[in-house]
C-alpha cells in the first residue's frame, strides 16, 4: 500500500495521542485535564475516541483504580517517541543555518562532577555561541527512561545492566568512601576502628541495592557492618551528604566530592575494610534519535574525549 491507502494515520486525530500521553503521565482523567487546561469530559471523551480508532481498551477507570492495559502502555512508549521527535523540529530547522545553532537537551544524575565533562562543554560553549542548553537532574532510571523516549539528547547516570536500545560508555570512574558528621561521636574520636563502626545508624542511596547501579557501595557498608535497614534515604547526592553533615547516620560519598568538606572540616572519612567502592558513570545517548547538528557534534566531542582518554585519567578519588 501507498501511505495515503492506509487509512489509519490519515484518519487519526493526532492531537489525542498527546492527550493520552498526559493521561498516564499524570495518572487519571482528572489530573490531565487540570494540565491540559480542560474540562473532564472533554478528556474523557478524547480518551474513548482513541480507543475507538485503535480498536483496544487502553485504559481501565474504576472509582477507586486506574490501570494501563497491555495495549495502552505499547502505545505510550509509541507517543513518547512520536513527541520526543516533534521536540527537536525547531532544532533541526535551524540546521541549515551556516553557524551552528539550536538546543542541547542533558538529562543527567544527581551531581555529576568531572572536570573532563566540564572542560568539553566549556569548550564547546566556547565555539558555539549560539547553541543553547537545558540540564535536568534525574534518578538514573529515569534518565535512561528518557534518553530512550528520544526526550533528551543524551544523558549521564548510573547503570546496573547495560541497556539493550542505548549506546553507552563509561564517562568517567569514581570511588565512594564512608562518612561521618560533625555531630557523630566518632567524628573527633583520635583512633576510628572497624570495630568502631559495628551497629552504626546509616543513610544510603536508593540505589543502593543488590544487583543495582550502587550495589559496591552496598557492600561496602556491609562490610563496615552497620545497622541493617538505613535511617535515611534520597536519590540525590546533596541530600545525602545533608543527612550525613546533619548526624542522621553514616553515609557514603564519592571521594572527590567530598574532600572539600572534609577540608573544611563538614565531613570526616571512616575507615572501610577492603578497597573503596568503584562505580561507574556512564554517557548514554539514543541511536536511534536523528539528532540535530549541536547534538551529533556535542554528543562527538563526549565520545572522542572518552576515546582519547585513558580511564586511569578518567578516574577520580581512587
Amino acid at each position: 500500500m501507498r501511505p495515503y491507502e492506509h487509512r489509519f494515520p490519515w484518519t487519526l486525530d493526532w492531537n489525542l495521542l498527546r492527550t493520552f500521553m498526559v493521561i498516564v503521565q499524570q495518572g487519571g482523567v482528572t489530573k490531565a485535564a487540570n494540565v491540559l487546561g480542560l474540562k473532564q469530559p472533554t478528556i474523557s471523551s478524547a480518551l474513548k475516541r482513541l480507543e475507538e480508532s485503535v480498536g483496544h481498551r487502553l485504559i481501565v477507570r474504576n472509582p477507586n483504580s486506574f490501570r494501563v492495559t497491555r495495549a495502552g502502555r505499547a502505545l505510550y512508549q509509541e507517543c513518547t517517541g512520536i513527541f520526543g521527535s516533534i521536540s527537536q523540529m525547531p532544532a533541526l530547522l535551524e540546521a541549515g543555518e551556516a553557524e551552528l545553532a539550536g538546543h542541547v537537551s542533558i538529562v543527567a544524575t544527581s551531581h555529576v562532577v568531572s572536570p573532563h565533562v566540564d572542560e568539553v562543554l566549556a569548550c564547546f560553549a566556547r565555539d558555539h555561541p549560539k547553541v543553547t542548553f537545558s540540564v535536568v537532574v534525574a534518578d538514573s532510571a529515569e534518565v535512561v527512561a528518557l534518553v530512550e523516549q528520544n526526550r533528551a539528547s543524551f544523558g549521564f547516570c548510573l547503570l546496573g545492566s547495560m541497556p539493550r536500545t542505548l549506546d553507552a560508555r563509561v564517562l568517567y570512574r569514581e570511588f565512594f568512601a564512608l562518612y561521618c558528621g560533625p555531630g557523630h561521636r566518632l567524628f573527633a574520636k583520635k583512633n576510628v576502628t572497624l570495630e568502631d563502626l559495628r551497629g552504626e545508624v546509616s543513610v544510603s542511596f536508593q540505589t543502593e541495592q543488590e544487583g543495582g547501579p550502587l550495589d559496591a557501595v552496598r557492600q561496602l557498608r556491609d562490610r563496615a557492618q552497620l545497622a541493617p535497614g538505613p535511617r535515611g534515604v534520597s536519590a540525590n547526592l546533596p541530600e545525602v551528604r545533608r543527612m550525613i553533615i546533619s548526624n542522621i547516620g553514616i553515609g557514603a560519598l564519592p571521594v572527590h566530592v567530598a574532600e572539600r568538606d572534609v577540608k573544611l572540616g563538614l565531613l570526616r572519612r571512616v575507615p572501610t575494610r577492603g578497597q573503596s567502592a568503584p562505580i561507574d558513570i556512564f554517557l548514554v545517548s539514543n541511536p536511534r534519535r536523528k539528532p540535530t547538528a549541536p547534538e551529533e557534534a556535542l554528543l562527538a566531542r563526549f565520545q572522542g574525549m572518552i576515546e582519547d582518554t585513558p580511564i586511569s585519567a578518567r578516574t577520580y578519588g581512587g
